[in-house]
């Protein structure tokens, strides 16, 4: 089990033969060869092979050039043909490729949704991966017998696993936080954040009358967001929903196992009855149904905003890093004892797949599962030891930054030279032991804000990564977008004023009649058979 043997060390293994299989859709035949597969260490396979790979390619690199494959070519004896189309339009390609018949062996970083496993799979192009686990993966096995859920979320209904996810044990957010400017909150003398509902309200009212920017002009914004995605309030609506014991915007799971459909609840009617509150009293910026990220942006760089989301509130502000601006936590209202908190459940499905043309599925496996090793995913996640980062006590893999190559400023950029692990949803696992040591005083400090903001107040994925069945998938597609429209439409109008609250219950009546209780009784049934598994 465990990770494999380091660069030139080659383990005793075990080994199979196992013959090439011939033929692709294209109906042009591979030539047989026989090839040793070890399971365990370096080289994966006797004799040097050549496997294709599509990927998403974010147009910062040149995948022949990478060191990280460079190193994985010499160790593994695999050497990879790559079959990539650019990120915007890679879903285009994927799925031009899949009515095409001519497949890659290996679908790396593809964004395979649940539909499309299942889809695929049924028909055969992609193979089923759970007996090359047991017998090719030690890394990824042993991640799924520590982790129930990982293999809980991506079993398809049909027992069978078509896809390796990507997992993200080390961050923690569902969405980009909200942020305090921490300027207003000197400027008004607040050392004690809010709480409740009403102790934000009387902060975003301070933030409206009190002039915290000390212009001397009324032009504060006490709480902004923008319309990312053509979705309402999308960066800031999750963590005020929380107030009303409401996990997630859509679909979520209660403490009693209940599947909600948010816009149906009453804690989504309280949500909207206390944001009209806050637009009727211009504490709610009135551009954010309209506004982009950058023009929301714009608003905080001027030194005008009290509340915002993004990553880090720097990343909006300007400037270094800060301690200075705390992360919000959400507050409760009246009608629950503690605010909803959810976290990012850490599972990204469909990120790595094996096609039934690929010549040697086992060599692809033992490939791919070096990634859910430690020293894979450091290598492919950082790049190799000794050019953006060394080791100052290996024994406890606690590491430094070295300086940026040839004078660079951007080690992001740079690292985008080094791995495919760029800006892709690439197989692997995240850790805190790859980051050990590297973080610095910053990014210590929003930890412990997550930890004690988030984390420590029951903070938990609202709704688990699960399959639908094909028919279950099909009836949620047919009743999405026509809800999603008119749920997007009310929410903004209950929220401005243009729909008055006494209207709520026409709403709701209009919801069913759209089958929204439909939605929740097929989301009850597929968590229901998840939970069982």
């Amino acid at each position: 089990m465990g990770s494999y043997a380091k660069t030139g060390k080659l383990l005793l293994a075990a080994s199979i033969g196992v013959g090439l299989l011939a033929g692709c859709a294209s109906n042009e035949k591979k030539e047989s060869a026989s090839a040793t597969v070890n399971k365990e260490g370096f080289p994966i396979v006797s004799e040097p092979m050549t496997l294709t790979l599509m990927a998403p390619d974010t147009g910062d690199q040149d995948w022949k050039k990478m060191k990280v494959l460079d190193i994985m070519a010499e160790q593994s004896n695999i050497k990879l043909d790559f079959r990539n189309a650019p990120k915007d339009s890679f879903d285009t390609k994927k799925n031009l490729v899949f009515a095409s018949g001519d497949y890659p062996d290996m679908f790396y970083a593809s964004g395979l949704t649940t539909a499309e496993q299942i889809n695929y799979g049924e028909q055969g192009i992609l193979i089923p991966l759970e007996n090359l686990i047991d017998e090719y993966a030690p890394n990824f096995k042993k991640v799924l017998e520590e982790n129930p859920e990982v293999r809980k979320s991506i079993t398809a209904p049909d027992g069978h696993i078509y896809a390796l996810p990507v997992i993200e044990m080390s961050q923690h957010w569902y969405r980009n936080p909200i942020w305090y400017n921490g300027d207003f909150l000197k400027a008004l003398n607040i050392t004690k954040l809010p709480t409740t509902t009403e102790e934000l309200y009387t902060y975003l009212k301070r933030v409206k009358t009190e002039d915290p920017n000390g212009n001397g002009k009324a032009d504060e914004i006490p709480l902004t967001a923008s319309n990312a995605r053509d979705v309402n309030l999308r960066d800031i609506r999750t963590w005020i929903l929380g107030s009303f014991g409401v996990y997630e915007d859509t679909i979520y799971v209660d403490d009693s196992k209940k599947v909600h459909y948010t816009p149906l609840e009453e804690g989504f009617k309280q949500y909207v009855t206390f944001m009209n509150r806050l637009w009727n009293e211009e504490l709610l910026d009135h551009e954010s149904f309209s506004q982009t990220d950058e023009q929301k942006k714009a608003k905080v760089q001027n030194n005008q905003v009290g509340m915002f989301a993004n990553w880090n509130a720097y990343m909006s502000l300007g400037g270094d890093p800060s301690t200075n601006d705390p992360m919000y936590a959400p507050v409760k209202s009246d009608m629950v004892d503690k605010p909803a908190i959810a976290a990012n459940a850490g599972i990204t499905p469909g990120a790595f797949a094996i096609s039934s043309t690929n010549p040697s599925p086992e060599a692809s496996m033992r490939w791919v599962d070096y990634l859910y090793s430690y020293e894979g995913a450091l290598l492919f996640n950082k790049g190799p030891e000794g050019i953006l980062w060394k080791y100052t006590d290996e024994a406890t893999r606690t590491k430094e930054y070295l300086p940026i190559p040839d004078g660079g400023t951007d080690r992001e950029k740079y690292r985008s030279t080094l791995t495919p692990n760029y800006g892709i949803p690439a197989p692997t696992i995240n850790t805190d032991d790859i980051e050990k040591g590297l973080k610095g005083d910053f990014e210590i400090w929003v930890a412990k804000e997550t930890q004690t903001k988030l984390l420590d107040q029951g903070a938990r994925p609202p709704f688990p990564t699960l399959f639908l069945t094909s028919d279950e998938q099909t009836q949620v597609n047919s009743l999405t977008s026509d809800l999603n429209t008119y749920v997007n439409q009310m929410e903004a109008k209950f929220i401005t004023g243009a729909e008055p609250l006494s209207n709520w219950d026409k709403y709701v009546d209009t919801l069913k009649k759209m089958g929204a209780e439909k939605m929740a009784k097929i989301y009850q049934g597929a968590y229901d058979r998840w939970a069982s598994n």
